[in-house]
């Protein structure tokens, strides 16, 4: 389960940008390349959040093997969902700007937490460069 986390999130963090990018207020806009990019950031997302209501740390401060990371799952749900709540009703800025707090909460800062010694990542990561 961490492997297919880890996947779906590390592909999340990387496909992000490409869907911002594309989409942006400047003078080419690439609406098939951000529609393409932003549903597979949403997939991703999703198979990022479900999976980790599987994985469990009973090491860290927990309830029921649920750490405080794990308040992600829902506000990661809740914002895609009020995401596209927000482009089915023509407002486009709201959209905009949930999945930029959804991409720099969720993927960029989480990110760097996992990479924390005394988490497996940054574990791996230090045991890399020594």
């Amino acid at each position: 389960m961490i492997a297919i986390h880890a996947f779906c999130a590390i592909g999340a963090t990387a496909i992000g940008p490409v869907a911002l990018w594309a989409r942006r207020n400047g003078s080419e806009a690439r609406p098939r390349m951000h529609r393409a990019a932003g549903y597979a950031f949403v997939t991703l997302m999703l198979g990022a959040a479900l999976s980790a209501l599987f994985i469990r740390d009973w090491r860290l401060p927990n309830l029921w093997g649920y750490t405080p990371i794990h308040l992600l799952i829902p506000i990661t749900l809740v914002s895609l969902a009020l995401s596209f709540w927000h482009l089915a009703h023509h407002r486009v800025e709201q959209h905009r700007r949930i999945m930029r707090k959804l991409y720099f909460g969720a993927c960029v800062t989480a990110g760097l937490f996992t990479l924390l010694p005394g988490r497996l990542l940054g574990d791996l990561l230090v045991q890399s460069l020594a």
